[in-house]
């Protein structure tokens, strides 16, 4: 859902993330009580009955939608489509400056004047590196992540604050970018025939890594963490993750609303650093019933071992990038590497031609990334119904999530764009899981839906 955990990328413009997807490739509100809804509103049709019918129960959820509403989200979303390939023809062109004035060999002589050492040197060019490139794509950035938010009503945030969680990202990018490119390149100086193995290793151990350190050591850069007061919703919580074996003993809230109104939730760490979160926008906005069936559906994530899944699934698509980055940059340098003065695949010089390489895989290969995080999602609704059993809390907060996602694409729409699924998808399983469960909504039903119901 909208409840997936945050990353490091997420305060960062589109620049930025851009160089994130290398980095990783090289994928406060008071306290108190909370007013939350007491239940969801439930449409006469979509209640238990012996007539309950799931498409027309999914039906009578989305028109509960105003229509004025439903366009907002639908041109904020649909204008999403276009973003992508202007963020991604930006960067293209920011590297294409880079290479062909010079700017980048001459970023490299800058980093070997400071210093012979080698690694040292790498890590100077991707200080260089990330500077500039967030410098030439902040126009673009303030206005898809800040102005453009406001104009939909989604963004809480003053330009100082947002500008605040800014430079808090690429802080963060420069550390940990810095010291994945200088690792990356130390492989690619010392096996100049196998890198592209090793460097997808690496990749993918970078990944797991800043999974694991995030909720602990880079989340709260950004917002503040608390736990969450003792009530019967905590010992609800705590109860449902011990339902399904998850070591957790605390819920935390996150102050998510200085930034927007948007209702997120996650399960997120492994190895010690599970850590179960609520943004208090869920706990003002969603009734108990909606706030378990999110819990449910993280928790989701957590015993199906999505992080696991996501590693391998980027181990798999990182050596297949890894492969066809080598490919391209050996032919690469030799149309033009001697124009750009970069020395080879060890020169860090090389940067905005991998970045270059990179991006357009990624571009071209997002409907497969897109497919892949969507089933695991759809996995974890399922798993949320049948943990938490609140499929009308469940379609109330999915129309929540409509509030910035559409609700009702076409197939390949959603095929293609969306890595969660839509708004109606997951309505029509909440409806379906409950047709057949009638019986827990009102005792003089059966428990096993009629064929054709």
């Amino acid at each position: 859902m909208a409840q997936e955990a945050q990353s490091p990328c997420y305060h960062m413009g589109h620049g930025m993330r851009a160089i994130c997807l290398i980095l990783l490739v090289l994928p406060l509100a008071g306290r108190g009580v909370h007013a939350s809804p007491a239940a969801p509103v439930v449409p006469a049709v979509a209640r238990a009955s012996p007539h309950f019918n799931v498409e027309t129960a999914t039906d009578a959820w989305l028109a509960t939608v105003p229509a004025a509403s439903k366009t907002r989200s639908d041109a904020y979303f649909e204008g999403g489509y276009w973003l992508l390939l202007w963020d991604f023809l930006c960067t293209v062109l920011v590297m294409v400056i880079l290479l062909e004035t010079g700017w980048s060999w001459r970023m490299r002589a800058a980093a070997e004047r400071i210093t012979r050492w080698r690694p040292l040197q790498s890590f100077l060019y991707w200080i260089e590196f990330a500077v500039i490139t967030s410098v030439l794509t902040f126009p673009l950035t303030v206005y898809e992540s800040f102005f453009r938010e406001h104009q939909y009503g989604l963004s809480n945030q003053s330009f100082g604050s947002w500008f605040r969680d800014q430079l808090i990202g690429l802080t963060i990018v420069l550390i940990l970018g810095g010291i994945a490119f200088t690792i990356v390149m130390g492989i690619v100086r010392r096996l100049p025939r196998s890198w592209h193995w090793w460097a997808a290793a690496c990749g993918v151990a970078f990944f797991a890594f800043v999974a694991m350190i995030a909720p602990v050591f880079l989340f709260p850069l950004f917002n503040k963490y608390t736990r969450l007061p003792d009530s019967t919703l905590k010992r609800e919580i705590l109860s449902l993750a011990r339902a399904n074996g998850i070591p957790a003993t605390d819920v935390y809230e996150v102050n998510a609303s200085r930034q927007s109104k948007r209702v997120s939730a996650n399960v997120s760490g492994f190895l010690g650093t599970e850590r179960i979160t609520l943004n208090d926008n869920l706990l003002n906005r969603c009734s108990p019933q909606a706030i378990l069936s999110v819990m449910g559906h993280e928790m989701g994530h957590y015993v199906m071992h999505h992080i696991l899944n996501a590693i391998l699934f980027a181990l798999i698509m990182l050596a297949i990038l890894f492969g066809i980055l080598r490919w391209a940059l050996e032919r690469g340098l030799r149309w033009r590497g001697e124009h750009w003065q970069v020395r080879g695949i060890g020169d860090t010089a090389v940067l905005p031609l991998a970045a270059l390489i990179v991006i357009t895989v990624s571009f071209l290969t997002t409907p497969i990334g897109n497919s892949f995080t969507r089933m695991q999602e759809y996995e974890a609704d399922i798993f949320g119904l049948n943990a938490a059993r609140q499929p009308d809390g469940e379609a109330e907060v999915d129309l929540l999530l409509g509030e910035y996602r559409k609700l009702n694409p076409g197939p390949l729409e959603e095929a293609v764009f969306f890595d969660h699924p839509s708004g109606r998808t997951r309505i029509y399983a909440a409806m379906r899981w409950k047709a057949e469960n009638l019986c827990l909504f009102d005792p003089k039903l059966a428990c096993i839906s009629q064929p054709g119901r």
